[in-house]
This record gives C-alpha cells, structure tokens and sequence, in this order.
C-alpha cells in the first residue's frame, strides 16, 4: 500500500508522525516532533510498557500499545529502538507505505540495510537515517569550502557511559565520522587498517581507523568512550586550506592561502618556501547558525516527504556509512582482516 506523498503547494499539511521509542533519544525526539509546524504528533511506542506509561503519564504523548497500531495511525514512522530491531521496525513501517526516519546506525548488518533500501523502492516511500552531525550548524557553515580534502583528522572522545557499551565504540561514535567524511570525500574506500582495545566493555572501546582512499586522501579517526572529557573535533587539509571544525562547541576555522601581494601589509601574514614561492594567510571564518540539528534533520525530512525530494542523509548514505564501519571493525581482527 502506498502513501500519498505531500507537496509544498500545501504547508499547511502538517505530516502525522509516531515514534518508536522512548528511550533518551527517543523522549527528544518526541519532544522535538511537538515542537514541530512540520509534524503533528500522533504518539509514540515503548517495548517497555513500565517506561512507556511513565512518559505517557509525565509528558502528556499519547502511548500506544503495539507497534502495529501506531503504525496504522502515522505517515512517519521514526525508529529510535535499539539496532537489533530496526530492521524489523523499518519493515512492517515500509510494508505498511508509511515513510521512516532511522537512528544510526541504520542496521545491525549491511544485508539488513540493503533490504531496508529494496522494501523503500518497492512501496514508493522516503528514508532518511539520522547521522545528526550532517546538520551541526559548525559543518553546515564550512561544508561549502570543503573541496578535495587529501588528509583528514578525527576526533571523537567522550566520557564513560554504560549507554550504547553494547555495541563497539566504532558503533557507537567513530561512524558519525565515517558519514562526514564519506559525504566529503568523492571517491570510493580503497584500503583500511584499525585497532582497538577493550577497557570497560567486552567490545571495543577505543578504536583507532585509517582509511584510504583511491584518489589519495586519507582520514585518520580516534574514538573513545571511556576519556576523561568530551571531545568531537575534525580537521580538514586540503590545497590552500585548513578547516577545523569543533562539533561539540559548534565552532569552525578556516584558514587559507593565495599568492602573496606584490606590497605586503605591515600585518599581512607571509610564508615563503624554499623555491621563493610567498603565499599570503588569511581567515575565512563564516557565520555559524543557531540551530538545533535534530529538529533539523528531522523537518528537512518532512520537506523531503512534502516537495518529493531527495533526503540530505539517504538510506544509501547510512548503508555506506554502516559498510565502511563494519570494515573498521574487521580489520581490527588480524584473522578476519581484509582491507
């Protein structure tokens, strides 16, 4: 059964939306979606029905008592449940016409995000995955000048906790990174080699990737969940530019280079090499927007929904993203390393 699609010739529609989950992020999520002019929230779903009576009677979310119901009564199902289920959360959402947005990462296994992708396609509908830092306003504001970058610097450090220690840190954190640098980097995975080692948790929790790519670039990533604070910075080298951005603080710099006038300014900063070439150093450092990311990426989802357009994080960048992440993993195992 196919949904009706919406289109911008009526923003007035608001688009009925349920969640699936209400776990920490699910509860932002459907506070978030009431917030919304995008969306009119229709209720949520919780496996756990102890938790799900508590927010139902704490925030006022109309709670439904099967997933099949809440599906019914949506056009968007967004699935905030832990990976195992979201394939089977995404199926019966999809087999049923409804569009989905699904947190990362998209699947547990690339096989299950591949299906997720075919069951889209065939009923007509809209997926979008929630790689959240696509719309951190610091990424937003330097994305634009972030052109060819051959070497690439990660890192994402946070302090310890039990939350998501279920799966490994790569999982958990480093992919987050792997979709910023797949959406940037316009060329295919040539080679990755990783470490890890496991603290806290029986899966990683520290991991260290490099990955190369065919045109050349390489992107180095560190991820940790037991640090003793929180860190969430990347840096982009490119020719004639270096672009930090900090996701955390929601802070950027842009620092470039040109040719050098021919008639310096006593402040102008001037490096020259050893063949005699003087290139002059300037900042660029744009505007950075006040936004929430999440409700972002969730209301660029309804406009995708609305106007028939393509989603800023497709169901192929989240498969991509899970694919790489999984090579990460692999090549931590010298017996399973395939590079």
């Amino acid at each position: 059964m196919k949904r009706k699609h919406y289109f911008c010739e009526n923003d007035a529609i608001m688009i009925k939306v349920g969640v699936l989950g209400a776990g920490h992020l699910g509860k932002i999520h459907l506070r978030l979606l009431q917030q919304s002019d995008k969306y009119e929230l229709v209720g949520f779903y919780d496996a756990n029905e102890t938790n799900a009576k508590k927010v139902e009677a704490e925030f006022g979310y109309n709670y439904f008592s099967t997933i099949e119901a809440l599906v019914e009564a949506v056009d968007v199902v967004d699935i905030v449940t832990p990976t195992l289920s979201h394939f089977d959360c995404a199926k019966l959402a999809v087999s049923k016409g409804r569009h989905i947005f699904i947190e990362k990462p998209i699947s547990k296994t690339v096989e299950e995000a591949e299906a997720i992708r075919a069951l889209v396609a065939e009923h007509g509908v809209k997926g979008q995955v929630g790689h959240v830092e696509r719309f951190n306003p610091a990424f937003k504001a330097v994305k634009n000048q972030i052109h060819n970058p051959m070497f690439i610097e990660t890192h994402r450090l946070a302090e310890f906790n039990p939350r998501g220690t279920d799966v490994p840190v790569v999982l958990d954190l480093m992919i987050h990174d792997i979709d910023i640098i797949l959406s940037v980097v316009n060329s295919k995975v040539k080679y990755i080699s990783a470490s890890g080692v496991s603290v806290i948790s029986d899966t990683p929790d520290i991991a260290n990737a490099r990955i190369e790519f065919e045109n050349g670039c390489v992107a180095n990533l560190t991820a940790s969940r037991i640090s003793l604070k929180n860190m969430r910075k990347t840096r982009f080298f490119q020719k004639d530019a270096y672009i930090s951005v900090d996701f955390l603080e929601k802070k950027c710099e842009v620092v470039k280079m040109k040719d050098a006038p021919e008639q310096p300014g006593d402040f102008d900063m001037i490096l020259q090499n050893a063949e005699g070439v003087k290139k002059q150093i300037y900042f660029d450092n744009p505007e950075i927007p006040n936004n929430n990311a999440i409700l972002d990426e969730l209301e660029t989802f309804a406009d995708a929904i609305k106007n028939n357009t393509r989603p800023i994080v497709t169901l192929h960048d989240g498969t991509e993203a899970l694919r790489v992440a999984n090579r990460v993993i692999e090549s931590m195992d010298p017996k399973t390393r395939k590079g």
